[in-house]
């Protein structure tokens, strides 16, 4: 295994930090150089000096990409932490769905943060036309979803999964909006995959440049990487683009802390933002 300097794992940490908003500890040394030593012998480059310079010049955006596609976790399956897609077609879509309603409204937004290989926005969209059924068509909706690796992106808009990443979802769902797609593949129905938008987006931007605010947020099982000044800066850019009095669901490992403020806790992993 190659090694790597006090100095050299110290200006990585940093950067990824920076960039991506990931703390590496001390303990994740190791687990740096194991995944960046192939990766290294590929680029001919002898030192993780070299490879820092590699990704700093000239503000190497592939290169960049390619770094956090080696160190970012983006295991997923359809209808994880199911509590909270029960909570969304019981309560919370249904409760955005008639307020807009009443003012005459038929424009709903959702944003997926962070989940970029779309087991989740699928999940969510499937469950948005089950609930609209036919009069789906006559609602500006879809899903925005987001994420910062390319290779997961790419798997989203494929939109083809093994199947056992599918078996999680109620059998009357998999079964109306899933087609096989090959030995041990299944593939989500062009109608479903249409309404999905695939961004890649970094959310450590210091400033979101969305149109109009989501009525629904989903950022969960992100901040587990992130320190409490970053999840903290994270939550106040969520709020400035989450409309008052809806939801932001996150994952059941993360808090948004007692000491906020600007959203109300309703149950585990689940906020709503303040109306003032």
């Amino acid at each position: 295994m190659m090694t790597i300097s006090d100095q050299e794992f110290s200006d990585l940490r940093n950067l990824i930090h920076m960039r991506f908003g990931i703390k590496l500890t001390e303990q994740k040394r190791s687990f740096l150089v194991g995944r960046l030593q192939k990766l290294m012998r590929k680029l001919s480059l002898d030192t993780f000096s070299q490879y820092y310079q590699y990704l700093t010049e000239e503000k190497n955006e592939a290169a960049l990409g390619e770094l956090v596609d080696l160190i970012s976790t983006n295991h997923t399956y359809f209808n994880r932490e199911k509590d909270h897609f029960e909570y969304f077609i019981d309560i919370a879509l249904p409760t955005v769905a008639e307020k807009l309603k009443r003012e005459n409204l038929r424009d709903l937004r959702v944003w997926c943060a962070g989940r970029s290989s779309g087991e989740e926005p699928y999940t969510l969209l499937i469950l948005m036309m089950e609930y609209f059924g036919p009069e789906y068509s006559s609602w500006d909706t879809g899903i925005l979803a987001t994420g910062i690796s390319d290779r997961a992106l790419t798997v989203a808009r494929s939109a083809a999964y093994g199947s056992e990443r599918v078996q999680q979802l109620p059998e009357y769902l998999s079964r109306k909006d899933y087609t096989p797609a090959g030995p041990g593949e299944m593939a989500v129905t062009e109608k479903v995959k249409l309404e999905a938008t695939f961004r890649r987006f970094n959310l450590m931007n210091t400033s979101f440049s969305f149109k109009k605010p989501f009525q629904i947020i989903f950022c969960r099982n992100v901040m587990i990487y992130f320190d409490q000044p970053t999840r903290d800066a994270l939550v106040n850019r969520h709020h400035q683009f989450n409309e008052p009095a809806y939801y932001l669901f996150i994952g059941h490992s993360e808090t948004l802390g007692r000491s906020q403020t600007r959203y109300k806790y309703l149950q585990s992993a689940l906020y709503k933002r303040e109306e003032h």
